[in-house]
């Protein structure tokens, strides 16, 4: 398992409105909605908005195949043609992390320890989901309180469940830039590892 601290984080939200630039310099288009693959744990594709005052809807979308890297400011194509039907993307409820959004969190010891605010995602050109930003419930020790959480590699989704081993909520962190050093922790102390603090209640 890649022990390394990944790369810089962002929620899929705040994913919107970044715009869509080919290598050559020329913005085509700006994120509309994010479309993930909750059984893949990564970011299925982007559907579009154009740019200035043709900001509407727009019948291309980006599957992430096509996309060069995600930045921090931009999303990178090689050129325009890498856009594609709107249809090659999923839309409607799977998008701008729909397939998490609102779900609670469980763990694998049968105990609910929040509900779902938004999807954290890695800079760079895997695309991966690599936690959540999440209301937690009293079971964590911060009832009703924005925290991060980290995720494995292939998050557990079933219908409006995210499962999440009991020992990864000892890593939930009250901040985004936080996140990134949770994760290093995380799988430097790899699956199976079980820890003293009972259910996960961090301090």
């Amino acid at each position: 398992m890649n022990s390394s601290v990944p790369a810089a984080l962002m929620s899929a939200g705040d994913l919107t409105k970044r715009p869509v630039v080919t290598l050559g310099g020329e913005a085509v288009a700006q994120v509309k909605d994010v479309v993930l693959d909750g059984a893949g744990g990564r970011i299925a594709g982007f559907t579009l908005a154009g740019r200035g005052l043709l900001s509407g809807p727009l019948r291309k979308s980006l599957p992430w195949a096509a996309v060069h890297a995600l930045g921090l400011d931009a999303v990178m194509i090689t050129s325009a043609e890498a856009l594609e039907d709107k249809s090659a993307v999923a839309s409607g409820e799977e998008a701008s992390g729909g397939l998490v959004r609102g779900a609670r969190v469980l763990t694998d010891r049968g105990v609910e320890v929040g509900t779902v605010l938004d999807v954290v995602v890695e800079a760079g050109r895997e695309g991966r989901v690599v936690g959540v930003e999440m209301s937690s419930t009293e079971a964590l020790g911060r009832h009703e309180r924005t925290v991060f959480l980290p995720l494995g590699e292939c998050p557990a989704m079933t219908g409006d469940t995210l499962l999440v081993p009991a020992q990864d909520t000892e890593h939930a962190v009250e901040e985004l830039g936080e996140l990134a050093t949770a994760l290093w922790r995380k799988r430097l102390a790899g699956p199976g590892r079980r820890g003293a603090t009972g259910e996960g209640r961090t301090s």
